[in-house]
């Protein structure tokens, strides 16, 4: 086997393992007719004829985005802060226009459709001396953008534990000569420690090559440690399926409810061999079944052992009614999964445990995304400084406090608590105390004016006593004052 057709086909084991569940978990992300028609499932008894109107009535409620969205957005509610950072490449992180925060959305997007996910961080080739007019002009610097596990076809790692090479997928068009025809090819590149190779499926060869600079692979692997790194499969996948059924059996209530409005007639035998013979022509049918045409519906025919009343037949509003009501229980049950069920699925009101339960389940999974993303974009930064050197690397820092709590409820609470009669200096500070942080839970306040806020708390004195003055009276007297009162 060649170099070329090595590159080209060979693939990590856990690649080969998770392809088909990672096309199958993007398919579902997607959405869109293409995937209805892949996830509607034929029951035994139904005809080809139905099943294709079945597929062109279908909607599809699209929760494993809904989940996977949802997610990112209450990881990253609160921006991320980057002390230090290069405020371009802040604003411009991915070279086109993406900012930071916007890729490592995605990445945390891909994490949760995947299990995994990779950021590459890359510089632009060149030749020649750079100064800073070029340099702005032709955007010469690092950039970092996020990739799919299905981008990054085989890897391997040293003793180190760090990549030694990793093969990245690249889409590549061949589009700049407009008399020639467009043609896209999927282009691999591979990195090592010391250099990179770009090879072409057209030519069946290295086109490019170079040297890498920054002495590591520039990719950063994001894996949940509790997903793949514990060699088990990614809850996503479990998240598709019941997707997946709440797609069908919505579909076949759907169709419940055009056959209770459109019903199935049911004819006897004497009456298809009446129509059989007032056919034109005397043409006769070719099957030993009969399906006579009558406005609208299509019918169904009875031999004379059976009931011999023409009638229409139609599922009953219960088998749709039941559908319903266990696609609803399957959509809390998707929830409960992921871990999002923060509302109880009851009327009633939750205990204060049941509450406190919900909110660290939430809480615990949304620090732990923070964890590994704060990490991952670390180790971008640290790669870019090594493409750059004039790229400092910022101290990172994600948000770990998250407002899934009623705050409407704690801040009523709270006022109420703050307005105890004869309450004492220890316990309004407490109360004080407090508030604060529920400010911060809302607002992020920043961490010198938080201090600063809970200092003031502290060096907080109780109000002075005001002294009494009656009239100049001393009351330790009493010979000073019966002589006052003789003398009035």
């Amino acid at each position: 086997m060649s170099e070329s057709t090595f590159i080209f086909n060979s693939r990590h084991p856990e690649y080969i393992a998770h392809a088909e569940a990672w096309r199958r978990a993007q398919d579902a992300y997607s959405g869109g007719t293409e995937y209805i028609r892949q996830a509607l499932i034929r029951h035994v008894s139904e005809i080809p004829l139905e099943f294709e109107e079945r597929q062109r009535r279908a909607y599809y409620f699209n929760y494993p985005r809904n989940i996977a969205q949802r997610i990112t957005q209450y990881a990253l509610a609160v921006d991320p802060v980057r002390a230090n950072a290069n405020a371009e490449l802040v604003e411009d992180f991915s070279r086109s226009g993406l900012r930071a925060n916007e890729v490592m959305r995605q990445a945390s997007t891909l994490l949760n459709i995947y299990g995994r996910a990779w950021l590459f961080c890359g510089a632009p080739a060149f030749e020649g001396a750079v100064d800073r007019e070029r340099a702005e002009r032709e955007r010469l610097r690092p950039y970092c953008v996020a990739l799919s596990p299905l981008s990054v076809k085989d890897w391997a790692y040293g003793d180190d534990r760090r990549l030694l090479w990793a093969k990245i997928e690249e889409l590549h068009t061949y589009d700049s000569d407009p008399a020639v025809l467009r043609q896209t090819v999927r282009r691999v590149r591979l990195w090592t420690r010391e250099y990179w190779k770009l090879y072409d499926p057209r030519e069946g060869k290295v086109i490019e090559e170079g040297r890498n600079l920054t002495g590591v692979v520039p990719l950063v692997e994001i894996t949940e440690p509790d997903g793949f790194g514990l060699d088990a499969n990614h809850w996503f996948e479990d998240v598709v399926r019941i997707s997946d059924a709440i797609l069908n059996n919505e579909s076949e209530a759907q169709m419940n409810v055009v056959k209770q409005m459109f019903g199935m007639l049911v004819v006897a035998e004497n009456f298809q061999r009446s129509a059989a013979k007032a056919m034109p022509d005397g043409k006769k049918t070719g099957s030993d079944s009969f399906s006579a045409v009558v406005a609208r519906s299509a019918a169904l025919v009875e031999s004379p052992e059976e009931k011999g009343i023409s009638r229409y037949i139609s599922p009953s509003g219960v088998e749709t009614s039941t559908i319903r009501t266990e696609n609803a229980n399957l959509k809390q049950e998707l929830y409960d999964v992921v871990g999002l069920a923060i509302q109880s699925r009851s009327k009633e009101a939750q205990t204060a445990e049941s509450k406190a339960w919900d909110f660290q389940n939430v809480t615990q999974f949304l620090v732990n995304r923070a964890d590994l993303l704060e990490q991952a974009e670390l180790r971008a930064w640290e790669i870019m400084n090594r493409w750059d050197s004039s790229v400092p690397v910022p101290e990172v820092t994600y948000n770990r406090k998250f407002a899934v709590r009623d705050l409407e409820k704690n801040i009523a609470g709270l006022l109420q608590l703050s307005n105890v009669p004869d309450a004492g200096i220890e316990y309004r500070k407490a109360a004080l105390g407090i508030a604060v942080e529920l400010l911060d839970a809302i607002g992020s306040i920043p961490d010198d004016r938080k201090k600063a806020l809970l200092k003031e708390i502290e060096e907080t004195r109780p109000a002075p006593v005001p002294e009494l003055d009656f009239g100049g009276v001393d009351n330790d007297d009493p010979d000073k004052e019966a002589k006052q009162f003789s003398q009035a």
